[in-house]
Parts: C-alpha cells; sequence; structure tokens
C-alpha cells in the first residue's frame, strides 16, 4: 500500500514538473517575441513629394487716392493728376489737377504752354485747356470775366525737376445734364477721354 502511494506521489512529482516546464518556456517564447518585436526596426516614413511653391503676380498698382485720370506730357517724366471735375452752381464745372515733374529738367510754364493768347494775363496760365464733349459734338473753353480774364490758374511758376508739384484749377461753362463723361484736352498733354463729371 505505502509503495503504491509512493508511485502516485512520483506521477504526481513528476507530471506537476513537466507542466512547470512547459510553463516557463512558453513564458520564454512570449518574452522573446514581446523583445523582438520590441527591438524590430519602426517603418520608414514614406517619401514625401515637396509642394511647389505658389506663385503670385505683384497687385498692379492703383492710382494715387484721390485721382480720377492721369496723363502723361510729351516732356519725359511730366505727368498730370485730374483731382476733380464736378458741377458747381452757376452752370459751370471745375477741374482740378496737379502737374508732378519727375524728369530731369524744370517744366516751363512760360511761352503759352497750357494757355491761350485771349489776353495778356494768360501768360502763365492755364487758359488753353478745354473740354469735348463728344455726344454733342462741342468745345468748351475756360470762363472769363468781363475783361477777358480767365477764371483759372495765373501766374503759374515753372515746375521743378525731381519731383516738383503744383496744384491748379479751371472753370468752364458746364455741359448738358445728361452728360455724365467728357474729354480734357490739354496741351502737350494726351487727351484724357472719359473722365467722369461729378455732381
Amino acid at each position: 500500500m505505502k509503495r503504491a502511494s509512493f508511485v502516485v506521489l512520483g506521477l504526481l512529482f513528476a507530471f506537476a514538473c513537466k507542466k512547470s516546464e512547459q510553463a516557463t518556456s512558453t513564458t520564454q517564447a512570449s518574452t522573446t517575441t514581446v523583445n523582438t518585436s520590441a527591438t524590430a526596426t519602426p517603418p520608414q516614413p514614406a517619401p514625401t513629394t515637396p509642394v511647389p511653391a505658389t506663385t503670385t503676380s505683384a497687385p498692379v498698382p492703383a492710382a494715387p487716392a484721390g485721382v480720377i485720370a492721369t496723363t502723361e506730357s510729351d516732356q519725359g517724366g511730366v505727368r498730370i493728376d485730374i483731382t476733380e471735375l464736378k458741377r458747381s452752381s452757376g452752370g459751370t464745372v471745375n477741374l482740378k489737377f496737379v502737374i508732378t515733374n519727375n524728369g530731369d529738367k524744370g517744366f516751363s510754364m512760360a511761352s503759352e504752354r497750357l494757355a491761350d493768347h485771349e489776353a495778356a494775363s494768360d501768360y502763365r496760365s492755364v487758359s488753353g485747356i478745354h473740354l469735348v464733349d463728344p455726344v454733342n459734338k462741342k468745345k468748351y473753353f475756360v470762363v472769363r470775366d468781363s475783361e477777358k480774364n480767365c477764371l483759372c490758374s495765373q501766374a503759374v511758376d515753372d515746375v521743378k525737376e525731381g519731383g516738383g508739384r503744383v496744384t491748379l484749377w479751371a472753370k468752364f461753362p458746364a455741359p448738358p445734364p445728361e452728360v455724365q463723361k467728357i474729354t480734357i484736352q490739354i496741351p502737350h498733354f494726351q487727351p484724357i477721354d472719359d473722365a467722369p463729371i461729378s455732381q
């Protein structure tokens, strides 16, 4: 009986040892697997294609604030900016403009450059400017007083080179109310077509 008990105990002990070895072997295997996966090389990121830089064209420079039209002179570097063409009381239109000289020589106002020759006071004036209504085919000359003096800038000094500026004006008879755009003709400057008349 004792002998049988020893045999049974021996079998149980052997079975327990075998079970323990299997468990250890499984743990080691799983540890190896974990270690292997832990030391595996991480996947390389997919190569990226560089995005080309977006090219934008430079904005077109706008006309200076308050300028409704611009024209160039036959003398290089000289321009006129129209700042106002507006109907006023008494059935007239007021024209205001700025001459800017960015050239390398002075812009002379002598020799009737922008003047008419109707009166002695026209010398160094802007009386030679006129408006043209292309629809009604009518030309409007500067308004004059009873002594034939123009209602416009007079005795204008030369405009100095290198950025000299002068602000000038002239008054004209108003075209009919339905005329909303007109041509401005200034001696020695390119004509300005379709200049809007404000109210």
